[in-house]
């Protein structure tokens, strides 16, 4: 039995919370940002704001202090958007140990210093008062919350440059319905986590344009080439991105309805504006959105061309017409797909 602290109640964290208390064998506590979702577990054992339907066990205390949560927590589980991922661990630093095993499941890019999360919770934890050198993993891949909740069987990434550590989060996690892999690419396992977000907005445009599976298909392959593009530039290895954190997590948030990214997408190819989408969401984040500046500035560090997210930058940030977008796309000059993954 482990003691896992889960910090952030959206309706990914809630899922991961459900998924190990499940089998009893953990003692889990909640950290939840917003009171409301406090309130609606503690009156109901549903997170309504975030995860409806989905009843939690009894055995997970959910809390609004972060002391609270992560005492005598064996594992610390990351789970909070990743605009907020820098804040919150740096309220956290004093309340941990180092020998706390630290695991993220945050997909996305700190928009500023372009950082995958385990390198803004590694830069947190090592400077200033109290430094230290974390024990971290990285959590990614193909996985719907609702489904994951619901107990569907589902499939993710486990990844660490430490074997020992990737193995033990692999063990403590894994049951007969959530199945781990181990994998030493954190690189890419972050990378693929976030970046697909940013395709599968484009792949809910080609679907709110009234485009058909030949422009999605095409989208999902090309967007995965830009993908493995980026991340052998930034140092991970290409036959990450054919695993269940590149294409698994790709086609899932490319095509599910589920997808946040997707149905954002949807809403701006049928003529809505990003600002209005956002504000529909009541809180919930598409993380695509906020991944596309980093993605973009990333890409120029490393020299590499990423055509397709460059357009969703043009959509998302300087309100280009999505059409208008797909159109420069493909009339841009012709090559051959054999410089698939070429730098």
């Amino acid at each position: 039995m482990a003691r896992i602290a889960v910090i952030g109640a959206g309706a990914w964290g809630t899922a991961l919370a459900i998924a190990l208390a499940r089998g009893g064998s953990h003692q889990l506590k909640l950290w939840a940002y917003e009171k409301e979702v406090v309130e609606s577990i503690r009156a109901t054992g549903i997170n309504e704001p975030f995860l409806s339907g989905c009843k939690l066990p009894e055995s997970i205390e959910v809390t609004q202090s972060l002391a609270e949560a992560v005492s005598g927590a064996a594992i610390v589980l990351s789970v909070m958007p990743s605009h907020h991922a820098r804040r919150v661990w740096s309220q956290m630093k004093p309340l941990l140990d180092p020998e706390m095993l630290l695991v993220s499941a945050t997909k996305g890019l700190e928009n500023d210093s372009l950082l995958r999360m385990t390198e803004v919770i590694t830069d947190v934890l090592t400077h200033g008062d109290g430094n230290f050198q974390p024990r971290l993993c990285a959590l990614s891949g193909p996985s719907f919350a609702h489904e994951v909740a619901k107990g569907y069987p589902t499939a993710i990434s486990v990844a660490s440059t430490d074997s020992k550590l990737s193995a033990q989060v692999q063990e403590l996690f894994s049951d007969a319905n959530f199945r781990l892999y181990r994998n030493e690419d954190v690189i890419g396992v972050e990378l693929g986590g976030a970046v697909k977000n940013v395709i599968a907005i484009a792949a809910g445009i080609v679907d709110g344009i009234g485009y058909g599976h030949n422009t999605v298909a095409g989208l999902i392959t090309r967007g995965l080439a830009e993908m493995t593009r980026l991340t052998v530039a930034c140092g991970g290895r290409a036959d990450t991105m054919s695993g269940l954190s590149g294409l698994g997590d790709l086609v899932l948030t490319c095509t599910g309805g589920l997808s946040r990214n997707r149905s954002v997408g949807v809403q701006l190819g049928r003529g809505r504006k990003l600002d209005e989408i956002i504000a529909d969401m009541h809180g919930m984040v598409a993380e695509g959105v906020l991944t596309t500046n980093a993605a973009v500035g990333l890409a120029h560090s490393v020299k590499v061309e990423l055509p397709i997210i460059e357009q969703m930058h043009l959509i998302l940030q300087l309100g280009k017409e999505p059409s208008k977008a797909i159109r420069d796309l493909m009339h841009r000059p012709l090559t051959q797909e054999s410089a698939l993954y070429r730098l």
